[in-house]
């Protein structure tokens, strides 16, 4: 097997997924079927400084890479140079900067879920220049994404605009952070991202796919701060560390990722990936669909010498995330399988809605001020009750986004390919499939977001030929189809949209 770009030949067979996460980091071997051979997990640490914070270390993420390969490819019986390549996939939008000479992060890294920028962002607004980003980037001006955490960065770490001026200092999301130490650190390290990460940090242009000086200007980045942006499905450079040799042929954020991992390769197919949060990708093909419903129009994944293709995302801040809540913060449960049998105690849920506005709601509706609620409380409510409202809220929240996509792409959803850990659930994706009025589909392999990074890395170098050998590996393990009554789903529905409105304006 021969990589193209003039890389060594290599007889191996096997490729290896890194999916870089918001709670773990997963090393996974797939065969050339795509077979899930071996996985190691390692959780990192969760640092919340102040309310609205939420910080990792870079370093403590790099360190427990370093354990989890080697473990895989043990477990697997299998030897680093029977590797053909590596695929990463990464938790999008969290800033990480670095220094360019030891390596080591200058600061905590900043997770997707922070909100300290919110009051910043709010200034840019009130200049009236959201549409502005908007136009260039797709992106709303919300803190979900990574401009403003850099910016914060350079503006709180003394010295750093100068150092990031300099050349001294590097920034990346975590694909750029575990490439550049895969690839030899500070000796030899390439300094890269990917179309699909960098159309997550408000500074590229999605239609030309290149940094933008009028966004850089914008938050004061210093150009020489960033990463180069190459297609996701491309060779970036040779593994130094744990992989020796073995190109890394792809990178993409994690629900792009999925994305490509449920072979959502046509204009019109849609992937849910219910997690943390949940993210609905629509894949809109080669056109960039722009939403004026709260949608965001986002990099799908770019092959080497190939246009781009786009979809439409709708972001959900807190799906899997509100069942560990109510087991950890409340105790209403042990352990999250719980759920569904306290659910199932009950016919409804009672009158009951929960909207998880944790630190605001993101699509369809962007209110970085809005506040959870508990709405439509009587005395009649019970546990029950309340876990059912819980598992319903992840899929009112989907069938938002999904009413949203439909009238924006104008190609109706036929069916949603779901993954992540919460489809485990059948009370909640058969409760999904009712709300949509469409079929629900799971997939043989679960681990979606790191097959699609093997994919990737897999295609780019001749794993696999082409899409339909893709395809021809996909295979479905489970099904739901609606039953709900229609007059009942809507009714329902509006109860839901009457609750997400409480949450307004709850933060002044």
């Amino acid at each position: 097997m021969t990589a193209p770009g003039g890389h060594r030949s290599r007889t191996a067979r096997y490729v290896l997924a890194v999916d870089q996460g918001t709670n773990s980091t997963r090393s996974i071997l797939f065969d050339s079927s795509g077979r899930l051979l071996a996985i190691r997990q390692h959780e990192h640490d969760q640092h919340f400084p102040q309310p609205g914070w939420v910080e990792h270390d870079a370093a403590e993420i790099w360190h427990n890479l370093q354990r989890l390969i080697p473990d895989t490819l043990d477990d697997a019986g299998v030897s680093a140079t029977d590797v053909a390549a590596v695929g990463i996939a990464n938790q999008r939008e969290t800033a990480v900067v670095w220094d360019r000479r030891t390596g080591q992060p200058v600061h905590p890294a900043i997770v997707w879920q922070d909100t300290r920028t919110a009051a910043y962002l709010e200034t840019l607004a009130q200049r009236g220049i959201a549409d502005e980003v908007r136009a260039c980037t797709g992106l709303p001006l919300a803190p979900y994404f990574t401009a403003s955490r850099l910016k914060w960065i350079l503006d709180n770490l003394p010295g750093a605009r100068a150092r990031a001026a300099r050349g001294e200092l590097l920034f990346g999301t975590m694909e750029t952070w575990l490439i550049w130490n895969l690839t030899g650190g500070p000796a030899t390290g390439v300094h890269v991202t990917d179309v699909t990460n960098a159309s997550r940090s408000m500074l590229m242009d999605i239609r030309t796919l290149r940094w933008d000086d009028a966004m850089l200007d914008l938050f004061d980045i210093p150009r020489a701060l960033l990463p180069e942006i190459r297609p996701s499905l491309h060779i970036f450079g040779e593994c130094v560390d744990l992989v020796p040799g073995a190109p890394i042929a792809a990178a993409l954020g994690d629900q792009q990722a999925a994305l490509f991992g449920q072979t959502c390769f046509d204009a019109g197919d849609a992937k849910c990936t219910y997690g943390t949060g949940a993210f609905v990708l629509l894949n809109t093909g080669t056109e960039l669909v722009t939403s004026s419903r709260g949608l965001i129009p986002t990099v799908a994944y770019q092959r080497d010498d190939e246009p781009a293709a786009y979809a439409l995302e709708g972001s959900i801040a807190v799906a899997g995330s509100l069942v560990q809540w109510l087991r950890d913060q409340v105790g209403l449960i042990r352990t999250a399988p719980e759920i569904e049998t306290l659910a199932r105690t009950v016919e409804d849920n009672g009158g009951c809605y929960i909207v998880p506005a944790f630190a605001g709601l993101f699509a369809p509706h962007w209110r970085s001020e809005a506040r959870g609620v508990f709405a439509g409380l009587t005395a009649y409510v019970t546990k029950g009750h309340i876990a059912r409202a819980v598992l319903e809220a992840t899929g009112w929240q989907t069938r938002e986004v999904i009413d949203a996509m439909n009238a924006d792409s104008g190609l109706p959803l036929r069916s949603l390919r779901v993954d992540g850990g919460m489809t485990s659930n059948h009370l909640l994706m058969q409760f999904v499939a009712d709300v949509l009025d469409c079929p629900v589909v799971r997939p043989l392999v679960a681990e979606t977001v790191s097959l699609g990074a093997a994919y990737a890395a897999g295609l780019t170098i001749g794993v696999w030929s082409d899409f339909g050998a893709l395809r021809r590996n996909w295979h479905r393990a489970a099904e739901w189809l609606p039953t709900i009554d229609a007059t009942r789903r809507d009714a329902e529905f509006a109860s839901w949209k009457v609750a997400v409105t409480r949450t307004f304006d709850w933060v002044q």
